[in-house]
């Protein structure tokens, strides 16, 4: 047992920490807002009044020189963008009955962009002209003062020339939302009457079973672990269409439609299927010794409360960020049918996945996802039934075709870390990402916690690598609509939305290709895969707040029916919070390549620490939690470090792994070799966020980089060898 002397020390380190670092985040705050404005570029008649007579009569004679050659340049100005389909060729496809006001703020939005234009191309001639002025005086030492003076003006003409290059960025942008609103808005017209009345049947209908089969939720056990009574089949439905969500159903057909796109991605099925063999036989028995409700009571029972705290924390971030992007992608797709905007969509997946979870708690959870996964099964069958029979010569002329494309390609042996669908990330990566999602995820593991016993557990997790059946079928869908394609070109207001976003194409597919009924009953599936996304992140976020807030500090002694009724309460808060991530996440997606990595990125900085904090409490590694308290950071920034490397964030990491070391100084002054472990992997942390392993033709840095699914162990590592060499042994 420790003495009461060393539990208020470390408690203290954490409070310590914790303060630190939220000081790093005011400083780098404070920093933006003193210095984001930028000086005005001088008149050259002003510049040139700081000087002495005759200084100045050179530097006219400079000036006029290289004045005079500008003015005998032409002032070229991009005026119009480049698209493969031209405003002309998109109106006249459209029928829309506001064509013309679509019309008119495209023409609007093209006259702001030749302005911008314009001015790029002035500002740009500008800071031409001084970069030539100062590097002409560089090695003149009689006027070395205009030359220190020219350097100044050099930089802030390059920073006014940067942010007109970011306005027409933007008004660039301005210009593609009109014409892809137009598109979307011609596509959703050809989604019938008929089609919204299957949606709307089918919410009803699993609104009302779900709500008999959820039965009366009269205590914890019954809101959290549906009573510990659940089927196991439901079970492993509901973990199923948790799993592959929208993002999956969108993204893998995508994945192989697109321009040297192929069947890689079932690679990483592999480690996925080994993990949940490893979960069912040796993570599911220590879960069922006690009855708990979560992952993070059990590392609490074996390092501490202070570890069922910082683990629920972890999966409230990484719960926000992976689920809000994976909603976001969703609502991308119901833009095809609803014509709506981004955040309407994501407004009404919100709407109907927090009355479904306020209604029933778990079991409602479970058993509207195991329809979801019954619904969207059979649209994956029926999508690629249906594509076979549209393509002339059916199935044969899809796999002839298919495999000329290099569309069934499914191993990819290549070595190269930056390539994430590969075998040896299938072999060795995505197995932790499965540990950690599917293992410590509270998301997935409270499914686990509802079934009858620990067998059935195993059963539910085990039989759930089912879904790369589905996988593989979505995949097959989207070799099938390439060939489609290939003879069916799109249409403009079709490519319009391609060309802006490759993963709208099966939505696309559903909606103008597939009979009305049918296209209604996919994108059912599809908005089921978007709900089910959304309502289990909210149980498992209910869950957790009572169990680490509302319970021990705001109602201790509250009764199992004041508990249910705050976890509703909680639900809908969560719900809010969540939707609103997801609406924001339209600006964060704007930085990844794609939407697949920036699904698996989100979640990428949170499952590393939760796997590693579960391996120090399962294994026989006999440490407290006093490494954790490093250990869980450095793994979170270097995931940060790998994905960012702007100027401001080497600072936040930076300044993160200096307190870091400094708190581990304060802390083990006697014990020189934590401090020397600690700063080794700040170092770490430090070399992938800052060196430089190159230069790009444009010249611009390459940083150190790793696929997404290296990210996982590597988080995972992080935490546990912090955690076992600098953690202290437990009794």
């Amino acid at each position: 047992m420790h003495n009461p002397v060393y539990i208020f020390r470390t408690k203290q380190i954490g409070k310590t920490i914790f303060m630190s670092q939220l000081f790093t985040i005011l400083l780098i705050g404070w920093y933006g807002l003193l210095f984001a404005s930028e000086p005005a570029i001088p008149t050259f008649t002003a510049f040139k009044a700081q000087f002495t007579p005759w200084q100045q009569q050179q530097t006219q004679l400079l000036w006029n020189e290289i004045k005079s050659k500008a003015a005998s340049e032409s002032l070229a100005a991009a005026t119009k963008t480049t698209e493969a389909v031209s405003d002309n060729s998109l109106f006249r496809e459209l029928t829309l009955e506001n064509k013309e006001a679509f019309r008119s703020q495209l023409q609007y939005a093209r006259q702001h962009y030749a302005e911008i234009a314009q001015s790029l191309a002035e500002s740009q001639q500008k800071h031409a002209m001084w970069q030539q002025f100062s590097d002409a005086l560089k090695d003149n030492p009689s006027m070395g003062s205009v030359y220190l003076k020219s350097l100044a003006v050099v930089h802030t003409s390059e920073k006014q020339m940067h942010e007109w290059e970011n306005k027409l960025a933007e008004a660039e942008k301005e210009i593609t939302t009109i014409r892809v609103n137009a598109s979307l808005s011609q596509v959703s017209l050809n989604f019938t009457f008929k089609d919204w009345i299957v949606i709307i049947v089918y919410l009803i209908f699993t609104t009302i079973l779900g709500a008999l089969l959820a039965g009366k939720q009269a205590s914890m056990k019954d809101f959290f672990l549906g009573g510990r009574k659940l089927a196991w089949p439901a079970v492993c439905g509901s973990i199923i269409a948790t799993e592959l969500s929208a993002a999956t159903f969108l993204i893998a057909p995508a994945i192989v439609f697109s321009k040297g796109g192929d069947m890689t991605y079932i690679q990483l099925a592999i480690g996925t299927i080994v993990a949940r063999f490893i979960i069912g036989y040796f993570f599911i028995p220590v879960y069922y010794e006690k009855e708990i409700y979560s992952p993070y009571d059990y590392m609490g029972n074996q390092l501490g409360p202070r570890v069922k705290n910082i683990t629920s924390v972890l999966f409230m971030i990484g719960g926000i960020l992976a689920q809000g992007a994976r909603v976001y992608i969703a609502a991308k797709a119901l833009q095809v049918v609803t014509g709506a905007n981004i955040t309407t969509s994501i407004m009404i997946i919100g709407a109907v996945s927090i009355a479904w979870t306020i209604m029933g708690g778990i079991t409602t959870v479970i058993w509207t996802d195991a329809i979801q996964f019954v619904l969207f099964s059979l649209g994956a069958v029926a999508a690629l039934a249906y594509v076979h029979t549209a393509v002339d010569g059916g199935l044969m002329t899809v796999i002839s075709e298919g495999i000329q494309a290099g569309k069934f390609n499914m191993l990819n042996l290549n070595f190269n870390t930056k390539e994430a669908f590969t075998l040896w990330c299938g072999l060795f990566a995505t197995g932790f990402l499965t540990l950690g999602s599917h293992g410590t995820d509270q998301l997935m593991a409270q499914r686990m916690f509802t079934c009858k016993s620990q067998t059935d557990a195993r059963k539910a997790i085990v039989w759930s690598s089912a879904s790369q059946l589905l996988t593989i079928t979505l995949l097959l869908v989207g070799a099938s609509i390439f060939v489609y394609y290939k003879y069916i070109p799109l249409n403009a207001p079709e490519q319009v939305i391609v060309n802006n976003d490759s993963m709208k194409i099966f939505a696309i597919y559903i909606v103008d290709v597939m009979p009305p009924m049918l296209s209604g009953l996919l994108m059912a599936a599809l908005f089921a895969t978007a709900i089910s996304t959304l309502d289990s992140i909210l149980a498992a976020l209910s869950q957790t707040t009572i169990s680490i807030l509302y319970k021990p500090y705001i109602k201790p002694q509250g009764s199992d029916k004041h508990y249910v009724r705050a976890s509703r309460v909680l639900v809908f808060i969560w719900g809010i919070l969540l939707t609103g991530f997801a609406i924001y996440c339209d600006v964060i997606a704007q930085r990844f390549a794609d939407l697949i990595q920036f699904a698996l990125a989100m979640a990428a900085y949170t499952y590393g620490a939760l796997l590693g904090t579960f391996l120090l409490a399962f294994l026989p590694t006999k440490r407290d939690d006093l490494g954790l308290m490093w250990g869980v950071p450095l793994s979170m920034l270097i995931v940060f470090a790998f994905n960012w490397h702007q100027p401001a964030a080497q600072w936040i990491v930076l300044i993160a792994c200096l307190v870091l070391i400094i708190q581990a100084f304060r802390h083990f002054q006697s014990e020189p070799q934590k401090v020397a472990y600690i700063g080794i992997a700040a170092g770490i942390v430090l070399i992938v966020s800052m060196a430089i392993t190159g230069t790009t033709a444009a010249g611009a840095p390459v940083h150190i980089s790793l696929a997404w699914p290296w990210h996982y162990p590597i988080g995972a590592i992080m935490t546990f060898g912090i955690g076992y060499l600098v953690g202290n042994r437990r009794s």
